[in-house]
């Protein structure tokens, strides 16, 4: 039976503010401000941590991250199962981003092998606290930033840590890194050794309020085992890092193990405390989803994240599931839905049009799918922050939110400013006549008709694209695929010809890459502190950079006003209004065809291993975790 864990109701040394629970499964907090969005400090002082916004939660004697058990037992071995290969163990050049090996400097798994000079907190929206650098001071302009390094600092090799390895770095990572930290050093104007341990970084007009933070979040490596010659080039030779493992085994494009080091040197700070418990952590590598989930089942590995619906309610039915050897969980969520669409590919000339994607976007029965593909699990996803304080649906636009979009009108339609916009509802019958109409009718004001029964434009070619989806590749498999025919046959019904395109997974990433397709598939993560990622998914100065996610090519003045806004805002009001306005404009251009989101995290996991009770605001973190057979 699944277990619903409830992040809010349960004690946690660490409380959050107030919040108002509006919908099911959602939890909006309202009072942000008054715990963890204070005005910040008049002037500059070495600090524990620092925010994005206000003051660290924590006070500079914290024992712990309120998510982590720090007395949970030390031992066992931990095993994470994977889609893909890996031929790369540098995580930092530009072939790493799609075959680097998991594990080494990873989101998800964690930072086992290469370490940051400061660690996130995960239940604060965006807060750093010390960890090679101990401590930081930051200009109240957020002009200039001074790390203090710790002094027990070590790689694993036993050599210390230095401010030495740390300009190195950097300097190393401009010239040869991949984005996003080659380009982060763009927004350096200086970069000094001002004492022993402690380095100084200025930066130029380039920089917003938040590159200071995420300079926080760069990697130190070994300026001694590092060779400048060969850093871009893929490699197998186990790296040296500063993190709590080390690369223990590996069989390339198949396994690598970590073994915990002994003698790690940042195991006793409060940012370290109950994390890193297991013993071993090894990742495997599967061909396909399939053979995946199939090692899942039989115990091959032990953590299994579930995205599809229809799997969850009808994959799970294996012996170890029924016995109670493995569990399956749901976590309440607390952060913003983000946004899993169908991308428009506007560089296409078809696609140019606003009014013509607004039209193509209403041919998606969100209601027909749910019910008939997903058992009803899904809620139809029309915000970039729903479910959260940020997002604009239901909400009016304020003064201040009027005010930044005084100088772009018509950009945002009068619906969404408004806070009335929703997403077409259909009869879920599949074939919404009262819908099919209006879409048409909108193509129709465009310049398009009827031919022979089929869509054309004025200059009598048909309207039809490609849409291009990987067969086997998390997001875009078989739920994707039958959305995908499910689209089809409604555009179908409007004389628009959709060719369904499967590739493998290689040639999706390239085609993806270069934006060499009509339509695609992207999940947008959203967090409750945006920046400057979203520079590279919507801004106009990456619509042609191949490799950013400007998946959509968007080339909006109001994007990018909206964006350094929201980098640049000093108080939590005018924050706010530039992401609620950002929200609006990229709703208004129908960029993309928005799906659903689930309203909760689902994971299953073998039983052998144990969690703490409190689960914080970014979700679960497998890096709390341990071995239950350890506390034996």
């Amino acid at each position: 039976m699944a277990t619903t864990i409830d992040a809010i109701a349960l004690e946690s040394p660490l409380k959050p503010p107030p919040c108002k629970l509006l919908l099911p499964f959602v939890i909006v907090c309202t009072t942000l401000a008054s715990v963890w969005l204070l005005p910040p400090r008049a002037h500059a002082e070495p600090s524990h941590g620092i925010a994005m916004r206000g003051d660290p939660a924590l006070p500079a004697d914290f024992a712990h991250f309120s998510y982590a058990n720090p007395d949970a037992p030390k031992g066992g071995t931990l095993v994470y199962g994977v889609k893909g290969s890996f031929d790369d163990l540098n995580p930092f050049d530009l072939k790493s981003i799609r075959t680097g090996a998991r594990g080494l400097w990873d989101p998800v798994f964690g930072n086992l092998v290469f370490e940051s000079l400061m660690k996130r907190n995960r239940d604060e929206p965006f807060t750093l606290y010390g960890l090679l650098a101990e401590k930081a001071e930051m200009a109240p302009d957020r002009s200039w930033i001074e790390f203090h390094m710790n002094p027990a600092a070590r790689f694993s090799d036993g050599k210390p840590l230095t401010v030495d390895d740390v300009i190195f770095t950097f300097n190393l990572l401009k010239d040869q890194g991949r984005p996003p930290y080659s380009s982060r050093m763009k927004q350096v104007s200086k970069l000094e050794k001002t004492g022993e341990r402690s380095v100084k970084l200025t930066f130029n007009d380039k920089a917003s309020r938040e590159t200071p933070m995420l300079f926080g979040l760069m990697p130190v490596l070994p300026q001694h085992a590092t060779d400048i010659e060969t850093f871009g080039n893929s490699t197998l030779t186990p790296p040296i890092g500063s993190g709590p493992y080390t690369v223990q085994s590996l069989r390339p494009g198949e396994r690598i193990t970590y073994r915990r080091n002994p003698e790690y040197w940042g195991k006793d700070l409060p940012a370290n405390a109950g994390f890193n418990n297991f013993e071993t952590i090894r990742v495997d590598y599967y061909r396909s989803s399939n053979a995946q989930f199939e090692g899942f089942k039989k115990g091959l590995f032990d953590i299994y994240p579930e995205s599809s619906p229809s799997k969850w309610n009808t994959g799970y039915d294996f012996p170890a599931i029924s016995e109670g050897r493995a569990l399956k969980e749901t976590y309440k969520k607390r952060t913003p839905s983000g946004m899993l669409g169908l991308v428009f590919n506007t560089r296409r000339k078809k696609f140019a049009n606003r009014q013509v994607r607004q039209a193509l976007a209403m041919l998606f029965d969100f209601e027909w799918a749910n019910e008939n593909l997903f058992f009803g699990a899904y809620q139809r996803t029309s915000s970039y922050w729903q479910d959260s304080y940020l997002s604009s649906l239901g909400q009016p636009a304020s003064d201040l939110e009027k005010n930044m979009l005084a100088a772009f009108p018509g950009v945002v339609a009068d619906d969404v400013m408004d806070g009335t916009y929703k997403a077409p509802v259909a009869d879920g019958s599949g074939r919404d006549r009262k819908i099919l109409r209006q879409a048409l009718t909108l193509l129709r004001k465009q310049g398009f008709d009827f031919q022979d029964g089929t869509l054309m434009d004025k200059a009598g070619e048909p309207l039809s694209f490609e849409m291009l989806i990987a067969g086997d590749a998390g997001i875009s498999g078989q739920d994707i695929e039958r959305i995908a025919l499910a689209y089809k046959r409604s555009a179908a019904k409007l004389g628009i010809k959709i060719d369904v395109r499967l590739v493998d997974d290689t040639q999706y990433q390239r085609r993806k890459g270069s934006f060499d397709y009509d339509m695609t598939i992207v999940s947008y993560s959203s967090s409750l502190s945006p920046g400057a990622e979203q520079t590279f998914r919507w801004g106009s100065q990456s619509r042609d950079l191949e490799g950013t996610f400007n998946f959509a090519g968007a080339a909006e003045p109001a994007i990018d006003m909206l964006i350094e806004r929201m980098l640049n805002a000093t108080t939590e009001e005018e924050f706010q209004a530039a992401v609620r306005a950002y929200d609006r404009v990229l709703i208004s251009g129908h960029y993309v065809i928005p799906l659903y989101h689930l309203p909760e995290i689902r994971i299953a996991r073998w039983k052998k291993l144990a969690r703490p009770q409190y689960t914080p605001l970014y979700g679960p973190r497998f890096q709390t975790w341990w071995s239950s057979e350890a506390e034996k």
